[in-house]
């Protein structure tokens, strides 16, 4: 079966991003330094610390990410949204209030036509997250 991946892109802020994601998903971080590959000889001094390559796993998903970018720079748009399917309320609930911390709650969790419990959101990080909770029927979503 083919998976699709999301890669994200960051502008040397890859490692507390990455990290903020573990906090607020759990899961299994990994991160690998410039400095610690076999790239290291042929980067700048100061791309030494940054994060070349970052996966946080767990049974669910799959989040990849990278402080490195080619020589056009970082673009951030609303071209790219992480979709996150939740096994739960309580986890959509909890998801969407940590990750919506210092960020743009741009929609409200609510109950939808298509039975879900949908929410998304831009975090402090500026990446736009689609939250979903398949739901039976509306009466067995709380009010808050």
């Amino acid at each position: 079966m083919s998976t699709i991946t999301s890669y994200l892109r960051f502008n040397g802020n890859c490692k507390e991003a990455m990290s903020f994601y573990k906090d607020c998903l759990g899961g299994e971080l990994s991160m690998q330094k410039v400095g610690e590959s076999p790239m290291a000889g042929n980067m700048p001094q100061q791309m030494q610390d940054k994060i070349m390559h970052a996966t946080l796993k767990n049974s669910g998903f799959t989040i990849m990410a990278s402080d490195l970018c080619d020589e056009k720079g970082l673009k951030k748009g609303n071209n790219v949204s992480l979709m996150l399917d939740c096994d739960s309320e309580d986890q959509i609930r909890t998801f969407y209030k940590k990750l919506s911390e210092d960020g743009n709650k741009t929609h409200p969790l609510e109950v939808t036509f298509w039975n879900a419990l949908f929410g998304d959101l831009t975090d402090k990080f500026g990446i736009n997250w689609l939250m979903n909770y398949q739901i039976e029927s509306p009466a067995q979503v709380s009010e808050n």
